[in-house]
């Protein structure tokens, strides 16, 4: 039994499966006589603090505005790499996410419009599939392996980051009421100190890791979603330093297994328990919840492969190294899975409104993000070569 432990954590798919896993554990218990347990687990209050600042949240919000952090700050990192020395290195190869993040969120919003624009109060949704879950696709990306080349990796990771700051405006400009001005003042000075330290050189990490404190409170006291923080902490933490030492490396394969085995599972488990209670056939099918999943399922590859077609053409932007046109088909498929952000920014648009229009919300975005993971895991399956089979000795 150890060793097939240990080769199941050896495994590059194994967390994308333990994230899968929690996930399904969620939605059962959602839907069963443990609902209750669940909703108490995720309510369960707890409390940090220093001194008389305290912070007294649910274990929910502590697990999406903290943990979640620590994940973002894993992606900012391997995103920096692949922007200096990697395979976003060039202004061609950088730009060709970023065109793509943006079909991916205007093709979804038309096509939620399509059909709920004549409707008032759904029409505060248009957001709501313009999103991408980046840890659930990372997850279901997973499942395949060291089949993934890692320039398709960083595509769907700097296109996810760059979708979900598109989301963070998105939420500032449509949904935020209730912005501080102080904290984002203190959260550019934070950040502003962080560059100084990056601009010095500094190597040693606990500089780093007190700012970033500082930064993700500052940050969740604005308003603005607090994982921002860690995607500025991973671009401003030094990949190299004159000395020769790599901090970014450091922090990378110091909490990439807590990333892995932890908190991705854990964010699993607290966002995937959709209660389908009192859903009816009727409902399932109104024009809400299907234009959520037809912005999800159609709108995010349609626009993502029309714009990164587009600006191929035009020679504005160009492929990465070893990735071809029907790997971004599939993968602007994967992209589809808009699950928590998409279900966090539901909760902005229908917050104060019938209770029935954000269940009918999250029937939407589960259809079309389930829908969307098994057809990207389908096609990428599908367009990768085969794991080659090493030969012994």
């Amino acid at each position: 039994m150890t060793n097939l432990i240990r080769q199941f954590l050896r495994m590059e798919a194994s967390g994308g499966i333990v994230l899968i896993v929690a996930a399904v554990i969620a939605l059962l218990m959602a839907n069963t006589s443990l609902s209750n347990l669940y909703l108490e687990f995720l309510n369960t209050p707890v409390t940090a603090g220093i001194g008389h600042f305290m912070l007294n949240k649910p274990l929910l919000l502590w697990v999406n505005d903290g943990l979640m952090a620590i994940f973002f700050l894993i992606v900012g990192l391997e995103v920096k790499r692949e922007l200096l020395e990697g395979a976003l290195s060039s202004r061609e190869q950088a730009l060709f996410p970023a065109i793509a993040a943006l079909g991916g969120m205007i093709a979804p919003a038309l096509i939620y419009l399509s059909f709920n624009g004549a409707d008032e109060l759904a029409r505060h949704g248009w957001a709501i599939p313009a999103a991408t879950d980046i840890a659930f696709a990372l997850g279901v990306m997973g499942l395949l392996g060291s089949r993934v080349p890692t320039s398709l990796k960083v595509f769907l990771l700097a296109l996810a980051i760059i979708d979900d700051l598109g989301a963070i405006v998105i939420i500032a400009v449509f949904f935020s009421h209730d912005v501080s001005i102080l904290a984002l003042t203190l959260s550019l000075l934070s950040i502003a100190i962080l560059v100084w330290l990056n601009w010095r050189g500094v190597s040693q990490l606990t500089p780093y890791v007190i700012m970033g404190i500082i930064l993700w409170l500052c940050i969740l006291q604005s308003g603005i979603h607090a994982t921002l923080a860690g995607v500025i902490l991973g671009f401003l933490i030094p990949l190299k330093t004159p000395e020769g030492k790599s901090p970014a490396r450091r922090v990378e394969h110091g909490i990439h297994p807590w990333v892995a085995w932890l908190i991705l599972p854990l964010f699993a488990f607290a966002n995937a328990g959709v209660s389908l209670q009192g859903v009816s056939t009727e409902g399932v099918l109104s024009l809400l919840p299907m234009g959520i999943a037809a912005g999800l399922l159609i709108g995010k590859p349609v626009g993502i492969m029309l714009f990164c077609w587009i600006s191929i053409k035009l020679g504005i932007a160009q492929l990465p190294s070893g990735v071809r046109f029907k790997h971004i088909a599939a993968v602007s498929v994967l992209c589809g899975i808009g699950f928590t952000m998409s279900i966090f920014l539901a909760s902005l648009a229908f917050g104060d409104a019938d209770a029935s229009m954000m269940i009918y919300a999250k029937i939407g975005i589960l259809l079309g993000s389930v829908l969307s993971a098994v057809a990207g895991y389908l096609l990428l399956s599908q367009v990768l070569p085969a794991k080659s089979v090493q030969k012994a000795g």
